[in-house]
């Protein structure tokens, strides 16, 4: 397959990117605006891949998306372009709009002129898959069910509000101009290659230059956890056998509260780079003022996927943490320009 991959040099684009061609059968554009989020140290390891193909443009440029999609002839579109922190969205949502809102609604123009021009062979088998997030249904309380693919949208932050527009406009484009769509529901990600914003690389790397661990709150929020490599088998499996015009849940059955999760980061810091005088990591937690409108907490029902095409993640955390740790113990040359930009 030809694969248009946007938001590749992102954190779980560039994942999808190398899973994918690692295998044989595979062509990709990976296409990426490379803003702080999308650093090209992350596709490095792609560079001479047979197969890999890298364009530098914004999807909210109508004409690089067309021009795109009319050179490099693919399968499929993949979006996983897309502003994804929930603090940036708070102190500035414009870039969010753009990206999220307009750039989806351009790509998916360019897409649908683009699909009416196959003939009738290529067009049924062309998909559009969306990839969005857990935080389109807003939060669940203590004892509530899991989010299934039916609940209603009720996002909290501009990032979520922004991601829950594209999903509509991505089924309004299904419903109203026949486009074959997909969107994947993603729960919290982790592994390698995250921007240092997130929640683990923070504990991480705070714990590694010996600074406060910023806790919101109480910390008592909670998340469903869900390795990258589990992710990105899951889009692998929905782009193939997905059913045009549904969504699909991918979940890590693995819930953990924000300062749990921190103080096991901080153990497993305290086993793999200890401190001088043995002092423990967790010394370094402090909690602060938490964030407007936070979201006390995510899980994800799975079952369809694992229903209908036996999907399960296949990581457990406490392996998948302990990898992830050691990741960023061992690339500090990814990192640490992005904590510090004049170290480039």
């Amino acid at each position: 397959m030809r694969l248009l991959l946007t938001g590749g040099a992102g954190f779980i684009g560039s994942n999808l990117a190398r899973h994918l061609l690692s295998q044989d059968g595979y062509e990709i554009l990976v296409v990426d605006k490379l803003t702080y989020a999308g650093q090209s140290t992350t596709l490095r390891t792609l560079e001479g891949r047979p197969g890999y193909q890298f364009l530098q443009a914004d999807i909210a440029d109508a004409p690089a998306m067309a021009a795109a999609l009319a050179r490099f002839q693919p399968d499929a579109v993949l979006n996983l372009a897309a502003e994804s922190h929930v603090d940036r969205s708070i102190t500035g949502p414009a870039p969010f709009i753009h990206s999220n809102l307009v750039g989806t609604y351009t790509l998916l123009d360019a897409s649908l002129h683009y699909y009416r021009a196959l003939n009738p062979t290529r067009q049924r088998a062309f998909r559009f898959l969306q990839v969005s997030t857990d935080e389109v249904y807003g939060d669940l309380a203590p004892g509530d069910d899991a989010f299934r693919e039916s609940d209603p949208y009720r996002p909290s932050s501009p990032y979520s509000a922004s991601k829950a527009g594209a999903d509509h406009l991505v089924r309004a484009w299904h419903r109203t101009f026949g486009l074959p769509v997909l969107i994947a529901m993603g729960s919290n990600n982790y592994g390698p290659y995250q921007h240092p914003e997130k929640l683990i690389p923070t504990v991480i790397l705070r714990a590694w230059r010996q600074e406060a661990i910023p806790i919101y709150g109480d910390g008592s929020q909670q998340r469903d956890w869900l390795y990258v490599d589990d992710h990105v088998t899951a889009l692998e499996r929905i782009l193939a056998d997905g059913h045009p015009g549904e969504s699909y849940h991918v979940g890590g059955h693995c819930e953990r509260a924000n300062l749990d999760l921190a103080r096991h980061l901080c153990r497993l810091m305290d086993e793999f780079k200890p401190r001088p005088g043995g002092h423990p990591y967790a010394e370094l937690i402090e909690h602060v003022t938490d964030r407007p409108g936070h979201d006390r907490r995510y899980a994800m029902d799975f079952s369809r996927l694992r229903r209908e095409f036996g999907w399960e993640p296949q990581h457990a955390m406490e392996q998948a943490l302990r990898h992830t740790v050691q990741w960023y113990l061992e690339n500090e040359s990814w990192w640490a320009s992005m904590l510090d930009p004049k170290a480039e």
